[in-house]
């Protein structure tokens, strides 16, 4: 069956600093309650490129020792600092983990030489596999088939962590790369990149409705498509309710409905307000009770 991956959220306190005991429940909920196959830790929904190393660190930390081998991890390490990204790497290799991600370095138009430079040194002194974190909508980084190629010369570049909406591409990618690991990150087009063969997938909103997304995937493993879109159906009036409720702090606010701390976001996002409360206990409420 193919894996299901929650993107692991970051729980902080009112002030800004990481909340290691709330990141510790929502492990223990992903693997009590969601039986989840693996975490995808210090990625955009764990808010990381608003931490600093120290607060990264401990992050990767609490999430090895809770989890105890019980499920797959993936370490996500990518950022501008490629110093950083290297002793970060070298830093969660040391502690266990064995698959580290890198988004795709961003802001400055790095040319692909810079950014295949940027993974084969990310990978270089550590006995690690990397998955490349594209994610074009907020990088601005688009890679192609040959580019994609040519990262993968390296041996310890294993997949994809494919957050992209185009599916021409992914279609190209599965038939170039057979062998390659490529995991689908949009939660709302989980179902068609099912059909286009991916290995599995990770997403946020998978921290609460790994359940359904889970038969989802079941559903379409045994041929029955009907139920596969109804599920895939669901599942998005859910996002859509989120989306319009402010994502991050809702799904922690939902969470705290499930008796899990989640704490708060980091500023600049937002702090609940009653309103945006409210709407977490009714989506908490419709969906989940």
């Amino acid at each position: 069956m193919k894996k299901l991956y929650s993107a692991l959220m970051t729980a902080f306190n009112e002030d800004g600093t990481v909340n290691e005991k709330g990141v510790r429940a929502m492990v223990r909920y992903n693997i009590d309650v969601n039986h989840i196959d693996g975490l995808y830790v210090g990625g955009s929904t764990g808010e990381a490129f608003m931490l600093n190393q120290d607060e990264k660190k401990a992050i990767f930390k609490a999430v090895i020792d809770e989890a105890d081998g019980a499920i797959d991890l993936i370490a996500q390490v990518g950022g501008l600092n490629l110093i950083e990204s290297k002793e970060l790497a070298k830093y969660v290799t040391d502690l266990g983990y064995k698959t580290i991600s890198a988004v795709t370095p961003f802001y400055y138009n790095f040319s692909f030489e810079q950014i295949k430079h940027y993974y084969n040194e990310i990978v270089k002194d550590v006995d690690t596999q990397l998955i490349i974190y594209s994610i074009p909508a907020l990088t601005g980084v688009s890679l192609s088939i040959d580019q994609f190629a040519e990262l993968f010369e390296n041996p310890k570049v294993i997949g994809i962590k494919y957050t992209n909406a185009d599916f021409y591409l992914l279609e190209r990618c599965r038939q170039a790369f057979p062998d390659k690991l490529i995991l689908s990150g949009f939660d709302e087009m989980m179902l068609p990149a099912l059909a286009l063969n991916v290995d599995g997938a990770i997403g946020s909103t998978f921290n609460l409705n790994a359940k359904k997304a889970k038969e989802e995937i079941a559903a379409f493993e045994a041929g029955d498509l009907t139920k596969a879109l109804q599920l895939q159906k669901e599942s998005n009036d859910y996002i859509t309710d989120l989306l319009q409720n402010d994502l991050y702090p809702t799904i922690k606010l939902i969470f705290k409905e499930l008796g899990v701390d989640a704490g708060y976001c980091k500023a600049p996002m937002s702090k609940p307000n009653p309103e945006m409360i409210a709407g977490a206990k009714a989506i908490c409420e419709k969906y989940f009770k």
